[in-house]
């Protein structure tokens, strides 16, 4: 929503607000206070970030539209926080999960990038006028969500310009679908051992992968100095002024000499900025930067994408959903599409339920709830949902960008 009359226009007061903001969700998250333990038990840390800052805008208090702060995180932060969070992967680890982990990985991806349209080509021929118009456009940043995470759906509401009250609107859906399937990996791991039997699934590989995970843990992770900080942010900026040049060259060059691509966001500068971002730092993983992962690089990258999500929750207009009731519909059956594909394909390969929930969980909750879930299976194995999730971060935009295409055919 516009408001013409906010309270507040000081761009540098808003930012403290939303500073205070998302200070005041973490710490009240980790807090083991027995209502703030009973309270985060049903509402997820990242709705919060998302809606307590478009309450600010619903109320008037801040122009959200008007404001700066969005533009600088969305072309800044958001390219950092992709080669950070992708910088961390580790292909050789990745490959020593044995094959089926990465099977149920790109399967997971895959149920999410063919399940939007089926979703949206099913109902939309149901209801024409309720999902028509952008509607498909809105649910690419769902698949960029749960595919890769906050800054892939970013990525792809700048990508398929998405509308702010839309956007709003997928926000919600994403988050609740999301986590009612979570809840569900979580019933179906306190009964893994029977899963695994009906399956007749080989568990040995994960028992010594508990060993591994425990050992690298142990001799990589040290506390971070100054001058590793400093290499931190010059990765991070260093990366995403490189992209920026040469989005600033790929986009005129292609809207020029092709500009019919323009159809698949190709002539898009922001599009190019979030590939090559990503791309390099796919390609920085596999050399000696990979190690500031060790310092915490995932950590700042992360930092930087929740201040991209408090400025995208500033642009939210918290009553949308009410215009859009049948897209929780769309999003249960698209998750339904997902969820049915994983557990075909780990019946069929006998992969041990592990490998499903944590697959699953690394493609639609991403690094924030894919430890949780490996966690239950067992404590020493939450670094390898963040392992699998990063990997999403990694494939989470070209997939989405995919899926999109696909949407944009079958739109009503």
């Amino acid at each position: 929503m516009q408001n013409n009359a906010a309270l507040i226009t000081n761009d540098a007061v808003v930012l403290g607000i939303l500073a205070v903001i998302l200070g005041l969700v973490f710490y009240t998250s980790q807090s083991q206070h027995r209502y703030c333990k009973a309270f985060y038990r049903y509402v997820p840390a990242l709705l919060l970030c998302y809606f307590i800052p478009s309450l600010f805008n619903s109320t008037g208090i801040i122009d959200g539209e008007s404001s700066a702060l969005y533009k600088m995180a969305s072309r800044y932060l958001l390219p950092a926080s992709l080669v950070l969070l992708t910088l961390s992967v580790d292909f050789k680890a990745i490959l020593g999960l044995g094959p089926k982990a990465l099977i149920m990985f790109f399967t997971g991806t895959l149920g999410i990038v063919i399940g939007g349209p089926l979703a949206l080509l099913m109902l939309g021929t149901l209801y024409p006028e309720a999902l028509g118009g952008d509607i498909w456009r809105g649910m690419t940043t769902i698949a960029g969500s749960w595919i890769g995470g906050g800054a892939n759906q970013a990525a792809m509401k700048e990508v398929f310009e998405v509308d702010g009250s839309i956007f709003s609107v997928m926000i919600t859906v994403d988050v609740i679908v999301a986590n009612i399937w979570m809840a569900v990996l979580l019933l179906m791991a306190s009964r893994a051992d029977y899963f695994d039997k009906k399956t007749g699934a080989d568990t040995r590989a994960i028992r010594h992968l508990q060993e591994k995970v425990a050992q690298y843990q142990a001799e990589h992770a040290r506390i971070p100095q100054l001058t590793d900080l400093m290499l931190i942010i010059a990765v991070a900026f260093g990366v995403t002024g490189f992209s920026h040049l040469l989005a600033d060259l790929i986009s005129p060059w292609i809207e020029r000499e092709a500009p019919q691509l323009a159809l698949y966001s190709l002539t898009s500068k922001f599009f190019w900025l979030v590939v090559v971002a990503t791309t390099l730092g796919l390609i920085l993983s596999t050399t000696r930067a990979h190690k500031l992962e060790a310092v915490g690089a995932s950590k700042v990258g992360t930092l930087f994408l929740y201040i991209l999500v408090a400025t995208i929750g500033l642009q939210m207009d918290v009553t949308a959903i009410l215009d859009y009731p049948l897209m929780f519909v769309v999003g249960i059956v698209w998750m339904a599409f997902h969820a049915g594909l994983m557990l075909l394909v780990a019946k069929l390969i006998k992969a041990p339920l592990f490998y499903m929930a944590v697959a699953s969980q690394a493609n639609v909750g991403g690094a924030a709830s894919a430890p949780v879930v490996a966690a239950a299976f067992n404590p020493a194995l939450a670094p390898v949902g963040v392992l699998l999730a990063v990997l999403g971060y990694g494939v989470g935009t070209y997939g989405a960008w995919l899926c999109g295409i696909f949407l944009q055919q079958v739109a009503p």
